[in-house]
């Protein structure tokens, strides 16, 4: 099971306050890392993503930084870069907005673009440099379904996770020979806080679940095991890849 161990490692999750990244963060943590937490209105201390970190026994950093602001954003990297060498690099932060393309207003599109888009290239980029300086390291975007699909009434969030599927396979094809993995993961329709204006909605809620196999909404826990995976030395030789966790949405 040493393949899965990353005890000595420095991950870094950004959106890890809460959903999916505190999740991710609390795996990643279980399995040996320290962790380094990014979000917005990240507590400084006492926030349950600390908690879960320190209760499996390893160092947690808070730090705030809003994705949305490029400039707040290359601080942040200079931040990271400057913590020591990183390991692990989970760009999880994003936001969507739900409103028809008729009426999806400039302001929308280029906010969804920027936090989803180009904060998570910009992060890439500057700790990415220092992993093929390395020779080692491990990047990890959230992707979506809806880098496969098109969705209904979210056009800036489809086109940005569409764009992270790309932006991972031409991250790999740079940096695979100089032994950085750079790897997606896919969540179905995970219960959080993104998706609760569709499990509202019981009409729209009722014809998801007809559609996914394993007959359930997702856990923020289910991403758990894949990106262990993807951020250990298990997945040495997988490159370019975005892999689903969505209980067989796209095999239907």
């Amino acid at each position: 099971m040493r393949l899965f161990d990353l005890t000595g490692r420095i991950a870094v999750v950004t959106g890890a306050r809460r959903g999916i990244g505190l999740a991710m963060a609390s795996a990643l943590a279980q399995a040996g890392a320290d962790i380094v937490g990014v979000s917005a209105q990240l507590e400084e201390s006492g926030s349950e993503v600390e908690r879960q970190v320190r209760a499996a026994g390893r160092q947690f950093t808070a730090l705030r930084a809003d994705l949305a602001d490029r400039v707040a954003v290359r601080d942040l990297a200079r931040t990271l870069t400057g913590l020591g060498p990183i390991d692990v690099l989970v760009n999880n932060g994003g936001t969507i907005a739900r409103t028809p393309a008729a009426e999806h207003a400039d302001e929308t599109w280029d906010h969804v673009l920027e936090v989803n888009l180009t904060s998570q290239f910009v992060l890439s980029r500057e700790l990415g440099r220092q992993m093929v300086a390395r020779g080692h390291g491990k990047i990890i975007f959230t992707a979506s379904l809806l880098s496969f699909q098109g969705g209904i009434n979210v056009p800036g969030y489809t086109a940005s996770k569409s764009a992270i599927a790309g932006l991972t396979k031409a991250l790999a094809n740079e940096w695979a020979a100089r032994g950085v993995n750079v790897n997606a993961v896919a969540p179905g329709y995970i219960a959080t806080d993104n998706t609760r204006a569709l499990r509202d909605d019981q009409d729209r809620s009722r014809s998801i679940l007809e559609r996914i196999p394993a007959g359930r909404w997702g856990r923020p826990d289910d991403l758990a095991g894949a990106t262990v995976f993807l951020a250990s030395n298990a997945s040495d030789y997988v490159n370019g890849v975005v892999l689903p966790v969505d209980g067989g949405w796209l095999g239907r």
